[in-house]
């Protein structure tokens, strides 16, 4: 459906100059560049071109093109692989008419051009992507699945077996007297190694004995401000790493170690005066951080800061090409890392219902509170309010 923007909105958009969601072209803009600018656009947030405005935001009209519409739903189709769908309407701006394309983020990353060219919008240009950020966008798109690549010069003696024997208990299988060669064989069946007998990415997190010695970043930093701003005054900060399951568990307590919790005489009955959420609301937030945040960004950590008035968890990756916000809140899930997502289960951290954030929803409905979930670039936010 069209968003049909209204005439004083697009006179503020040409105003305001091309940034990482507006792209100017004329009306003999070559096919090629308009449709590099689809696949930028549709590679990452999506966006507006106005068809018939210059570089410097001077309105110069389509100069009576023809059925322009037409000639972009062309481009859109046979210029863009796999072709996309765009969204388009006329208008008139100071007694000359421009053309508004609508580019909506794709749900079939990667896309690129009919030259084999992989673009994003980087403020407001575009580039061919790196080798990490094509890889992102194949995760994305569920082609690829970077939970599942063995982690080179790894072995059994990286695995916690002990661990990994009361995992298999749970199925009635005694891993600790089978004979070498029948551990390696269900290892590698269960993802915990890849063919090559490297320890997977996601057999490393659940049962590596140190994570962290290959997979530097893959751990959770949490900050207590004094205050409602980063700039505040730190009361407490620690970094937990080793398994996702200890790291869970672990972040759990610092933050209710952290959460006052103030109460006061009333009567005969000591009755807490401020209110805290059910650990099961920050254990969700929590298991959703580690267990669907992109690992293939090795630059930084999962973020929990709290704040006076909010808790924020900021988790490297953002959603997947199916998955909107709303999408999120209503229970759809989509797993980014499936390994990862089996495992959690049968330790009975998650049940894959999409349960986890409706239930999270609901209570801080409940309860008159607020929560914002937010794609920040790379990283995807959540934001719950005390």
């Amino acid at each position: 459906m069209v968003r049909m923007y209204t005439k004083e909105e697009i006179i503020r958009l040409i105003e305001g100059g091309e940034n990482s969601a507006v792209e100017f072209k004329t009306a003999d803009v070559k096919i090629d560049s308009l449709a590099r600018e689809m696949v930028a656009f549709s590679n990452t947030n999506g966006g507006v071109i106005f068809l018939g405005v210059d570089d410097t935001g001077t309105i110069t009209g389509l100069n009576a093109k023809g059925n322009v519409e037409e000639w972009v739903a062309n481009i859109a189709r046979n210029n863009v692989i796999p072709p996309i769908h765009t969204q388009y309407f006329e208008i008139e701006i100071h007694q000359e008419k421009i053309g508004v394309i609508e580019i909506t983020k794709g749900k079939d990353k990667p896309y690129q051009t009919i030259n084999h060219q992989f673009l994003i919008r980087v403020g407001s240009t575009n580039r061919v992507t790196t080798q990490a950020e094509l890889m992102r966008l194949f995760q994305q798109s569920g082609v690829f699945h970077y939970d599942s690549i063995g982690v080179e010069g790894t072995s059994l003696a990286d695995l916690n077996l002990t661990s990994i024997d009361q995992y298999f208990n749970r199925y009635e299988i005694d891993f600790s007297h089978e004979s070498e060669t029948e551990k390696v064989k269900l290892l590698k069946n269960s993802d915990i190694l890849n063919e090559n007998g490297y320890v997977t990415i996601a057999g490393l997190l659940i049962f590596g004995i140190n994570p962290q010695r290959y997979l530097l970043n893959a751990g959770i930093s949490f900050a207590h401000f004094n205050g409602e701003e980063i700039t505040a005054d730190l009361i407490d900060k620690q970094n937990i790493e080793s398994t996702l399951t200890f790291q869970v568990d672990t972040t759990l307590s610092i933050i209710k170690n952290n959460l006052l919790q103030p109460s006061a005489i009333i009567g005969a009955k000591r009755v807490d005066t401020r209110f805290i959420y059910e650990d099961k609301v920050f254990r969700e937030l929590l298991v959703n951080a580690c267990v669907h945040r992109n690992y293939a960004i090795s630059g930084s950590k999962i973020r929990i800061f709290l704040f006076h008035d909010r808790i924020e968890f900021i988790s490297p990756g953002k959603l997947p090409n199916t998955v909107t916000i709303e999408k999120l809140k209503a229970g759809v899930s989509y797993a980014v890392n499936p390994v990862l997502v089996k495992f959690m289960e049968n330790l009975r951290y998650i049940d894959k219902l999409g349960r986890g954030i409706p239930m999270v929803c609901k209570e801080v409905e409940k309860n008159n509170k607020e929560i914002a979930f937010k794609e920040l670039g790379e990283e995807f936010k959540v934001t719950l309010y005390l």
